[in-house]
């Protein structure tokens, strides 16, 4: 699974994603330092992890895992083929969700590509490109279903779902606001669209607004307040203290986020919406040789869960031992958690859970 960090120029993005990764992506304080994407493995934070290692005191702890990618700074006219439009727009095309940080903050020595700061101008500068670029896709999909009707009829609810979406994303409204069914969503679906990929939003905010109460912050609300009116989430981050942290030890990252009074860092509560928003759940196995979460999508059965860790498992199942994570933990081991009669015995229709505990039956 794939995330696309996405934004106008010089709003830390690349900073962001350093902080992610910790890798040392490009990043100044002009336009297109990025040019070709990098990208980057994210580990999921998952404490369940460390607390089941204090059980079975593992060789190896293996988290779940996400794939980022830092894509070029976009700006008008990307969609035509300004600056580094073309590759933007390909790019976008091959993630499952769009992080889109944009920019809360003021600060005269860092260059804004549009001279000044608006948080709310900037998101429709980008959604604008990407409406442009879907409207070619849809017109050239109209093109061919109107040619497929003259000799099949079945075609003409779809003739007629994309015509209403071309009109909706002509009123500058993305895809992924466009009120459909099901049935219209999987037409929808085929065409690949850059605006209905799903989207969380990045405020990129001074460490001063983060720390001080977020919520004051002008340019915060009316980013919040943009999100709302399309059902997406709006995460704070200030990406230069994210990158600040990302260089400590676990011990003096605990302690300085203590001071802040924050629980965890923001790259954490980030990455973690990240895996919900691709719908995407984790289920443990434990044992001596590894502790580990396998991810897999919601309401995934018990046999292609299995076939995560090796396709003989899906082939053979024959049935999935499963204890939920706090009745593991409440019991202190698999074998106590089975006497008191915890594990439950699953079979090819149980449907996983986040959080399960589960060792794997098969025969091959």
């Amino acid at each position: 699974m794939k995330l696309g960090i996405v934004g106008l120029p010089n709003i830390g993005k690349s900073t962001l994603f350093n902080a992610l990764t910790n890798l040392k992506a490009q990043s100044a304080n002009y336009p297109f330092c990025t040019i070709d994407p990098n990208v980057g493995v994210v580990n999921v934070p998952d404490k369940r992890l460390d607390a089941l290692a204090e059980i079975y005191h593992p060789k190896k702890i293996t988290p779940a895992i996400l794939e980022f990618v830092d894509i070029a700074g976009l700006v008008k006219g990307a969609s035509k083929g300004e600056g580094l439009g073309n590759k933007f727009l390909s790019h976008i095309r091959q993630v499952d969700v769009i992080v889109h940080v944009v920019r809360c903050f003021q600060d005269e020595n860092i260059i804004h590509v549009d001279g000044s700061v608006d948080p709310v101008r900037d998101i429709n500068t980008i959604n604008l490109e990407l409406i442009l670029s879907d409207i070619e896709v849809l017109d050239r999909r109209i093109d061919k279903t109107q040619k497929a009707l003259k000799g099949d009829k079945k075609f003409a609810q779809e003739l007629e779902v994309l015509n209403r979406l071309r009109q909706h994303l002509e009123e500058g409204k993305t895809a992924r606001t466009f009120g459909c069914d099901e049935e219209e969503q999987e037409i929808i679906q085929q065409s690949d669209l850059l605006s209905y990929k799903p989207v969380l939003y990045a405020a990129n905010m001074d460490e001063s607004d983060l720390s001080g109460g977020y919520e004051q912050n002008a340019m915060f609300q009316a980013v919040n307040a943009f999100a709302s009116q399309e059902g997406s989430k709006v995460l704070p981050v200030c990406a230069r203290l994210e990158s600040e942290i990302s260089e400590m030890s676990a011990e003096d990252k605990a302690l300085f986020l203590e001071e802040l009074g924050f629980e965890e860092s923001g790259l954490d509560r980030l990455i973690r919406e990240c895996y919900s928003q691709l719908g995407l759940i984790s289920y443990l196995t434990a044992g001596e040789p590894e502790v580990r979460a396998w991810t897999i999508v919601q309401g995934t059965r018990a046999p292609q869960a299995a076939g995560k860790i090796h396709t003989d498992f899906e082939r053979g199942f024959i049935r999935a031992e499963v204890v939920a994570y706090d009745k593991l933990m409440e019991c202190g081991s698999f074998a106590a958690a089975k006497e008191k009669g915890l594990v439950r015995s699953e079979g090819k229709d149980y449907v996983m859970q986040d959080g399960d505990v589960v060792l794997f039956r098969f025969n091959v």
